[in-house]
Parts: structure tokens; C-alpha cells; sequence
């Protein structure tokens, strides 16, 4: 795939706020031809550092809201305002994503870029602490790290030179994920799939110098990379 709008974003000031493999083209690859309308109020959950939601708010016209507990919003929203983005067209808020504090029914839509696997994985978690706050026939967008097939039974030496069995937990392959987002009663599956966007990503993020990148290239540079991949998953609220 070529990333027409994540190659825009090539600065050492975005590459600082990067926390995993390439963000911006795996969220390039979920948006491609996305439902979500230009102007819609969208929440960017699990937004690390940012720079997901700036992509969001300049390439997709939405009104963002920067939504993640482990970075402080002050920073965020300063960054924001380095982006050329004011607070008409992105917040940052500091919440836990499983205690939301927004209006019911708030949001258009919901994308969540490499982290809903570490609060999601509750079966429960979908239709009692995220839907109530999206719009019927409203739109979650999910990327997450996966596995080509769970081998959490026998995981692979490789993997082990960089992860624990407990991280690696946080992972997992497509018929976990359709298992999990199909006991909602209150959404219905758009479509799950194996993404294209892995090595590309990967790539870009174990160039970087970061203390997590570097751990991360033990297990990818002994190969670990083959067992992996991402999975997006599109749903709507009924």
C-alpha cells in the first residue's frame, strides 16, 4: 500500500511521539475508504502521545477527541497547537477507558489505533463502557496487534527474546478478536481482517532509538516478525 497521507508526517518532532510500529499508516490503512463522515465528533481512544489524533483531525476533518490515561493533556494539547490545530478541532483528555466520563450518545465514531487490545479483551467491555457513548449507527474503528495464529501454548523462542508470556497476552490472532467483538449486543461486525501494513510498520518504529524499540529488535531481527501481524476491526453500534 502506498501511505499518500502518513508520508506527510516524516518530522523528528513526530517520530518523538511514536509509541510502537508505524501509527499513522496503520490508521491510514483502517480509514481507507472509511464511513465516517468529514465534520463528524470522533474520539481517538488510547491516543499516546497525539499524534494518531492530529492525523485524524487534519487529513479526515474530524473533531477529535484525544482520549488516553498514561500521557498528560497538557503536553498533548500543546503539541496539538504546534500541529496548527486549536481546541475547536482537537481536545486532549486524560481518562481511563474504561471509565468514560463523556455524554451518552457523544460520538460519531470511535478509532482506536494500537491499544484497545489492552483494555478491550473483555467480552463485556463493548456494549457496557464504550457503545453507550457512540451514535446509533455509529462506527468503531479498531487496529490492534495480532498473531497469524494464537501460540500462546507454545510461543515461539523468538518472541521470548523480547516479550514475557504475560505481554504477549495482550495479543492474539483474528478468531480470538471475531469471538470477542461478536458477543455485543449492541454492534454488529462490519469486517475483520489481516492487515497489510506489519513489516512496513515495524520497520519504521525499530529504527527509532527509543529504549522500547531497541528491546523490540531482539525478537524481530531473530525473525519474530512471522508470527505476528495487525488486525482491524470495523463495527457499527445498532
Amino acid at each position: 500500500m502506498v501511505y499518500v497521507k502518513a508520508e506527510k508526517y516524516d518530522s523528528d518532532l513526530v517520530k518523538q511521539k511514536i509509541m510502537g510500529p508505524n501509527p499513522l499508516k496503520l490508521e491510514e490503512e483502517l480509514m481507507k475508504d472509511n464511513s465516517i463522515k468529514t465534520g463528524s465528533i470522533v474520539m481517538d481512544l488510547g491516543s499516546g502521545q497525539g499524534i494518531t489524533s492530529v492525523f485524524l483531525a487534519k487529513e479526515y476533518g474530524f473533531k477529535v477527541y484525544a482520549t488516553d490515561l498514561w500521557s498528560e493533556k497538557e503536553e498533548n494539547q500543546k503539541f496539538f497547537t504546534e500541529m496548527g490545530l486549536t481546541e475547536e478541532e482537537i481536545v486532549a483528555v486524560k481518562a481511563d477507558a474504561t471509565d468514560l466520563k463523556y455524554e451518552k450518545e457523544f460520538f460519531d465514531a470511535v478509532v482506536s489505533t494500537d491499544s484497545y487490545n489492552y483494555f478491550g479483551r473483555d467480552v463485556h467491555y463493548l456494549d457496557e463502557k464504550l457503545l453507550p457513548f457512540v451514535k446509533k449507527d455509529g462506527y468503531i474503528y479498531i487496529v490492534v496487534p495480532g498473531m497469524k495464529k494464537d501460540c500462546h501454548n507454545n510461543i515461539p523462542k523468538e518472541l521470548l527474546l523480547s516479550w514475557t508470556p504475560e505481554q504477549l497476552d495482550y495479543i492474539h490472532d483474528i478468531e480470538y478478536w471475531e469471538n470477542i467483538v461478536s458477543k455485543s449486543k449492541k454492534s454488529e461486525i462490519v469486517s475483520i481482517y489481516e492487515m497489510e501494513s506489519n513489516e512496513e510498520c515495524w520497520n519504521d518504529w525499530l529504527m527509532q532509538e527509543n529504549e522500547y524499540a531497541v528491546g523490540d529488535r531482539k525478537a524481530m531481527y531473530a525473525g519474530g516478525g512471522k508470527y505476528l501481524n495487525f488486525i482491524a476491526i470495523v463495527l457499527k453500534k445498532k
